[in-house]
């Protein structure tokens, strides 16, 4: 089989940031990178699943909204992945970075976490969500536009 785009980034040397997946016609696909592969440091089970909880709804709430179309999390654990169309790059960037804002400050019930809601809804953890979001905020704070690419970690 043809080799995936994802699995011809190296990554031993990628770092935290958010970068431009792959493109299928006008979806786009971004790497919301959180933690450095392999370097041991991967977000738990139950963050991650809270992070996706809240990302996506408040994604799917945003200025940015009618471009949303999908939010989930990386099976390796180290980042999610956000799916848009119809917005430009600067306007990714400031969605992910007022979400995570949002994350970092959250307090009350997560949405969708009811029996009736998620298939696995006890699974939560919001106060290493929050931890987790806080820290990442420290590297969307500095990120740029041009940051967003994978082009350096090609092999």
């Amino acid at each position: 089989m043809k080799r995936i785009t994802s699995f011809s980034v190296d990554h031993t040397c990628l770092k935290r940031g958010v970068y431009l997946s792959r493109e299928d016609g006008d979806v786009k696909t971004w790497d919301v990178r959180m933690k450095e592969p392999n370097k041991g440091d991967y977000l738990s089970p139950a963050a991650i699943h809270t992070l996706e909880h809240l990302f996506a709804t408040y994604a799917r709430n945003s200025a940015y909204q009618d471009g949303v179309i999908y939010v989930g999390p990386m099976g390796c654990r180290t980042g999610m992945y956000f799916l848009t169309r119809g917005l430009t790059d600067a306007q990714v960037l400031d969605c992910i970075r007022e979400s995570y804002r949002f994350i970092a400050a959250f307090e009350g019930e997560i949405p969708g976490a009811k029996l009736a809601e998620c298939g696995n809804y006890q699974d939560q953890d919001l106060a290493g969500c929050k931890r987790e979001a806080a820290e990442y905020l420290k590297v969307l704070e500095d990120l740029r536009v041009e940051d967003m690419k994978y082009s350096r970690y090609l092999d």
